[in-house]
């Protein structure tokens, strides 16, 4: 089977083609040459190649065990593909709720639509690893749809969220509010909040200094 064909025998979601390229001109802004980025739930890989293909970074995909064998597939058959200006590299295991994360420091972690179908118990995880593994003044960023204290941006989000509650009660759509407070508390500071098309939005998070130790015996 020629490479062609199996590239489009792998998954392919179609919510990833619509929604790439302004998640593309959105990280534009925030990362630059040579930057490592983690990210955090790659699905089908189809976010890492195009960014990839378009963003002077080094980029790290990652997923859980159980769908890491179509993501390692479409890196390696398409990651180099049309001349790539970015660095892919081979996606590794990642569960969040995992002690064991890729070695950083990384300049950002990135996470686009992952939030709302992990239970909530596992996002103060995400937060926690993240911190982690960012290096100082490093940036978490966050896509996906969110809602101000039950208050959602659209019609079309209320309906979503009561999808996802009526196939599993733990995942829904998160609270931006709440989200930034746990941040907070893994010294993840809220730096910006855009909003993205399709009523979705795009969280920014700046890692802080870690706070100096008393001196005073």
């Amino acid at each position: 089977m020629a490479a062609d064909e199996l590239s489009f025998s792998l998954p392919c979601s179609e919510a990833c083609e619509r929604n790439k390229g302004p998640i593309l001109e959105v990280l534009r802004q925030w990362l630059e040459r040579g930057q490592r980025v983690l990210e955090v739930g790659s699905g089908t890989g189809q976010h890492a190649v195009h960014i990839c293909r378009h963003l002077p970074v080094v980029w790290q995909p990652s997923e859980r065990a159980i769908n890491l064998s179509d993501l390692r597939r479409r890196c390696q058959l398409e990651g180099q593909a049309n001349g790539p200006l970015g660095w892919l590299l081979p996606p590794t295991e990642l569960d969040v709720l995992q002690p064991h994360w890729p070695e950083g420091p990384f300049d950002a972690v990135f996470s686009a639509n992952t939030i709302h179908i992990m239970p909530w118990s596992a996002v103060p995880k995400l937060l926690e690893g993240s911190a982690r593994v960012l290096r100082e003044s490093g940036l978490l960023l966050l896509y996906g749809p969110f809602h101000d204290g039950g208050r959602h941006t659209s019609s079309s989000n209320v309906a979503f969220d009561q999808h996802l509650r009526s196939l599993d009660p733990a995942m829904g759509v998160r609270d931006a509010h709440e989200l930034t407070v746990m941040a907070a508390g893994c010294g993840l500071q809220a730096i910006d909040d855009l909003a993205m098309p399709a009523n979705n939005r795009l969280l920014v998070f700046r890692r802080q200094a870690a706070a100096a130790s008393d001196p005073r015996p």
